[in-house]
């Protein structure tokens, strides 16, 4: 049976995500760059999104990168779906719920607990500290800081929102999701979606919603559906087709170009803008299916070391963004691939949980 997904492009798209995020956590750093719309709708972001596009100039790639970029988390979120699918949902033994979610909290604090050691050592030697209080460090190491009012302010530094919000997918995924028919999956999308239909786009509520499991049940919810498609002789009609359109190129590349002028077009309004990471998480599969061999290779390697840019990419970006923009960029980039294979070393050398 052939897969939707070989290891080799999961990983290939784990490059991309990790990417995308490293660097738009870079361009967005500068208050003259166009900020994206993450956690709320801010129509001003938009307003300045169409006039780069109109009157483009040589900062163009940074304002895409810092509007853009963020959709590598909807891309993280669908493949940890996938791969739990892959992983527990194949096998005829039943995991224990406590076991299950011990050995996943264990595996996120072994590569959170580096990377946060050594941003409170960078943070302490560069100017502008962070005001921490007890409380909250110790609910970001136990991952339900997410919860707490204001986590834009609190979480610190902010990527680590995703540490809680993996923790909340995962107890989700084996107390309401695990084995269950796919309905279920799609009527906890669908409940999620209405949440935030309701809610002021630029509000506090939405704020909330999207720094917790509400927001990011869509991509995660998509995972888990897709990592339940097998191609193969007793398919159903719907994966015969994915199956007789899995092999042709032509058909990929035109999806990857239709994904882009789509997910543009939705940036703009509210409501469809809810529904973007699903056309991210197509346009980025048609890129893994068209990449030449020795492309896919290069991204795959940047997947290898995915965990480790994520928690260490941060550490270098106050220094690197007060010279010229692509200057400091570029030595942001250098200094990120170096330091994240030192702390995948560290990482390493950490004994893994055992389920």
């Amino acid at each position: 049976m052939k897969e939707i997904l070989t290891r080799t492009e999961c990983a290939a798209m784990r490059g991309i995500a990790i990417l995308a995020i490293m660097l738009h956590n870079y361009c967005h750093f500068n208050s003259k760059i166009v900020q994206e719309n993450e956690y709320q709708f801010m129509s001003f972001n938009n307003d300045r999104l169409w006039q780069v596009l109109s009157n483009p100039t040589e900062l163009l790639p940074v304002h895409l990168l810092s509007y853009f970029g963020h959709y590598g988390v909807p891309v993280f979120l669908f493949l940890s779906g996938f791969g739990l699918v892959r992983k527990y949902e194949s096998e005829p033994t039943e995991t224990n719920p406590i076991s299950f979610l011990r050995y996943h909290y264990l595996k996120l604090l072994r590569m959170l607990i580096v990377g946060f050691s050594i941003f409170l050592v960078v943070d302490a030697v560069t100017p502008g500290r962070f005001a921490f209080h007890w409380d909250n460090v110790i609910a970001q190491l136990l991952m339900f800081i997410n919860v707490l009012p204001e986590p834009g302010k609190i979480i610190w530094p902010g990527i680590y929102w995703f540490f809680g919000l993996m923790m909340e997918l995962y107890i989700v995924y084996r107390l309401l999701l695990y084995r269950r028919s796919n309905l279920y999956v799609i009527a906890l999308i669908v409940i999620c979606w209405l949440l935030q239909t309701f809610c002021d786009p630029d509000g506090e509520t939405m704020n909330r919603l999207r720094y917790n499991f509400i927001g990011g049940m869509l991509p995660f919810g998509l995972g888990l559906i897709v990592g339940r498609v097998r191609l193969g002789a007793h398919s159903s009609a719907i994966t015969r087709i994915l199956e007789c359109a899995y092999e042709r190129t032509g058909i990929w590349i035109l999806i990857a170009i239709l994904s882009i002028v789509i997910i543009f077009a939705m940036s703009f309004n509210f409501h469809s803008w809810l529904w973007i990471p699903v056309f991210i998480i197509i346009g980025t599969i048609a890129f893994v299916k068209v990449m030449p061999e020795s492309v896919l290779k290069l991204f795959v390697w940047f997947g290898g070391i995915s965990a480790a840019m994520f928690v260490a990419h941060k550490l270098f970006i106050t220094v690197a963004w007060k010279q010229d923009i692509y200057d400091g960029l570029i030595l942001y980039v250098i200094v990120t691939i170096a330091l994240s294979w030192a702390v995948k070393q560290i990482i390493d050398r950490i004994p893994s949980p055992k389920l």
